[in-house]
This record gives C-alpha cells, structure tokens and sequence, in this order.
C-alpha cells in the first residue's frame, strides 16, 4: 500500500525559516526534564529572548524550546503561530532590511 505524502503547512515552514535566524543554545537535559534544562540553562546563562533551545533528552530525542518575552514555549508551536510573538517580528524586519541592502 502506497504511504501519503504529509502535507507541509506554508504558515509552519515559514515560521521555521523565521526560527532559523534566531540564536541557537544546545544543552543536554542530564537528570532534569527537558523543559527544567532549559528553564535552568536559561537563568544560569541569562539568556536575552528570542533564542532557541534544542535540548538533548537521550541518543535519539531533541526537544525544542522557544524562549520569548512571554515565556518557553514549543517550536512548533512557535512555527505554527510565529505571528504572535513581537520580538520574531522584529527578526523579521531585520531579515528584509538585509535583504533589501544586498539587493541594491
């Protein structure tokens, strides 16, 4: 039996090529629960939002966080709803005004 093609979601893929131009933090999550990892690395790096944070559960699993002004969330659900997070708008802004430079 032929397997189907999942459908990619343009609003999801454009809100991953808006994640990519976000600072990354890769960090191993150890005896924590991935979403403590990262709420631990954050506070102990201080890191500044917007950053993504891929943390490392074991061999085979990453889970991604997005740090925001309004708190961590899922990247996928950051990817899904990239609209709604003012500090992704002004990664956006930035992004066209270099493409904008180049193009001249």
């Amino acid at each position: 039996m032929a397997r189907r093609r999942k459908r990619k979601s343009r609003r999801r893929q454009e809100g991953r090529r808006i994640l990519e131009h976000v600072p990354q933090y890769s960090i191993e999550s150890g005896e924590d629960k991935p979403v403590t990892a990262a709420r631990k690395y954050i506070k102990s790096a201080q890191i500044a939002p917007p950053a993504l944070l891929l943390v490392k559960r074991n061999e085979h699993t990453t889970d991604r966080y997005f740090w925001a002004e309004k708190g961590l969330f899922g990247a996928q659900y950051v990817e899904e709803n990239h609209f709604l997070f003012p500090s992704l708008r002004l990664v956006i802004e930035q992004q066209e005004r270099t493409q904008t430079a180049s193009g001249k």
